[in-house]
């Protein structure tokens, strides 16, 4: 039995494929059509999952979507009735959107596939909840899914037992975590449902100076994590903007322009809101767990993507064990509904626990060799063994290498397979990739991946953390000796690696200790700022060349940049790309 799972028209459109309760492929549309965070029907993801499967849409039994158009479109409508005339600019801007193309989605669907099948639609926060709970490791497990908005629902708190899924409380639009943080995200001149993680790394340098003004005139949080907004001072209720003069006036700075510098005010304001996010979030978890007592948590939603607010549940909760599906965003609703087409709707048994995250196109040796060799580009080929014997000295000499290997991960994340790698003992390594390879904040972190045996050597969070969901604190033994991976606070994003899930990977950085003693590389995802991962060969030589890497690795073959031709481009890199 085929399913398709379908997200789109939001943001971070993507598509699933399942074989008898099993993912076959999973990616996003951004990585094919290399417009970030692409909205549009997913048809090249989906291409990409049929060809996967070797089937045609014909071969489909069911097409699930990620929500219900109809009850979302009641609230936008409902809304703007109720903020009448406030509303009507936004009005008109969004009723042509809606009227010719999101309330047409079977049609869509049947059109751009050919198919003639039975289309299925649930809702938004329960694909976000059988995005997480259908694959988790767990027979019983709590459930918490946030956002910033469904159909209706904000966030939802409920829990799973077996194949069916069960949402008892919910918050409601307008008051939305999400929405919250992606306001002040707006406010701080970072682009909306885009650079959200920029804020986190952002607040670290701050402190929460304006926690007792943000909780006093702007969200009232009840004991149970549950909140109220104050609407007076936000706009995307009514507005094709998250925020009103009132807002700015509150904090006597008007919206930081993207150009302009960032300033002590900016850092306070960002860890001001983290501290409320973590403290939402985690008496949200409080209260859910005293709700059902079950030691097993499933975090799901945009929301969830907030890896110093999942440390935070971590340490300061009484759940035991926690699970977050690494596309916990919109892009995960496409594997939610096919997921719960399956098991909770057509009622077959569990059968299929989220093993990785490696469900994207893979290219072979003999493909990539066609396209090094069809645009005449000098490489050197190597077996594993020295291929790895190579790179790690490389990395451990200082060089900034470019790794694209095996299926491309699924989710925000590099973790591995095209992931730009350095060496995390320089103390300068990081400046030197924000400015010269990424071309972003100098604010920004980077991640360690290490090896999954050594974790509690090296941090306080002494578990596996695949999918760089959790940050934790490095041990201050171990803060100077891996400097560029540790952030201004001490803390760091990881990603724990063991070789079932990624055995090249994993033998790079195990040889890598064998030279250093240190098994951590720094690891980061391969684009530059404004792009997409890279998916393709092209993408990643493109990126390779138009930033200051070193050297590229794809597959068994090794570019040295000191041996390329020039780029023959027009453009500047910042001309290319859009920024973020």
């Amino acid at each position: 039995m085929y399913i398709l799972g379908i997200s789109c028209f939001y943001h971070d459109a993507a598509a699933c494929l399942i074989k008898d309760g099993k993912i076959i492929a999973a990616a996003q549309e951004e990585r094919f059509s290399r417009k970030k965070h692409d909205q549009s029907f997913p048809l090249r993801a989906v291409k990409y999952c049929l060809k996967e499967a070797g089937i045609t849409a014909q071969d489909l039994n069911y097409v699930g979507f990620y929500d219900k158009p109809l009850l979302k479109f009641e609230r936008i409508l409902s809304t703007y009735i109720s903020v009448f005339p406030r509303g009507l600019f936004s009005f008109y801007h969004a009723m042509p959107i809606w009227l010719k193309r999101k309330i047409w989605i079977p049609y869509i669907i049947r059109k751009e596939l050919n198919y003639k099948g039975k289309i299925i639609f649930i809702n938004h926060h329960l694909s976000h909840a059988a995005s997480s709970f259908l694959v988790s490791p767990f027979s019983e497990a709590a459930i918490l899914t946030i956002d910033g908005v469904g159909e209706w629902s904000t966030a939802t708190q409920g829990f799973g037992r077996e194949n069916q899924i069960y949402l008892t409380h919910e918050i409601r639009f307008p008051h939305s975590l999400g929405l919250f943080y992606s306001a002040f995200t707006y406010y701080l001149g970072f682009r909306v449902n885009s650079a959200e993680y920029k804020i986190m790394g952002l607040a670290s340098y701050g402190k929460p100076t304006f926690y007792d003004l943000i909780t006093k005139e702007l969200i009232t949080i009840q004991d149970d994590g549950s909140f109220k907004l104050n609407m007076n001072y936000f706009a995307y209720h009514y507005g094709l903007v998250m925020i009103n003069r009132k807002f700015e006036k509150l904090f006597r700075h008007q919206r930081r322009k993207p150009t302009e510098a960032i300033t002590e005010f900016h850092e306070n304001v960002a860890a001001s809101l983290q501290k409320i996010t973590n403290e939402i979030m985690v008496k949200l978890a409080r209260s859910l767990y005293q709700k059902t007592k079950i030691p097993n948590l499933c975090l799901a939603g945009g929301v969830a993507l907030n890896c110093v607010a999942n440390g935070k549940i971590y340490e300061e909760t009484p759940f035991k064990n926690i699970f977050i599906q690494p596309a916990a965003g919109d892009a995960g609703g496409a594997v939610g509904v096919a997921l719960y087409i399956y098991y909770s709707i057509l009622k077959h048994k569990r059968g299929f626990v989220w093993p990785h995250s490696y469900w994207g196109p893979e290219f072979t040796n003999q493909e990539i060799q066609q396209y090094l060799d069809s645009k005449s580009i000098p490489y050197e080929r190597l077996d594993k063994g020295n291929l790895i014997k190579k790179v790690a000295h490389l990395l451990s000499q200082g060089k900034i290498i470019g790794w694209f290997q095996g299926r491309m991960e699924w989710g925000p994340r590099a973790l591995g397979n095209r992931s730009i790698l350095a060496d995390p003992r320089n103390p300068e390594m990081k400046d030197m990739i924000n400015k010269r390879i990424k071309f972003r904040e100098p604010f920004r972190p980077f991640a360690p991946s290490l090896l999954e045996e050594y974790a509690g050597e090296y941090l306080k969070m002494d578990v596996p953390s695949p999918y760089m969901l959790f940050t934790t604190e490095v041990k201050e033994s171990k803060r100077t000796i891996i400097p560029a991976v540790t952030h201004v606070d001490g803390t760091a994003r990881h990603q724990t690696v063991n070789r079932q899930q990624n055995s090249l990977y994993y033998d790079l950085i195990k040889e890598f200790y064998n030279i250093t003693k240190v098994p951590v590389v720094l690891n980061t995802s391969f684009n530059l700022r404004g792009e997409p991962i890279v998916c393709t060969p092209s993408d990643a030589y493109l990126c390779f060349m138009r930033s200051g890497m070193d050297y590229l690795v794809m597959g068994n073959y090794l570019l040295d940049k000191k041996e390329q031709a020039p780029l023959k481009e027009n453009l500047h890199w910042y001309e290319i790309f859009e920024p973020d």
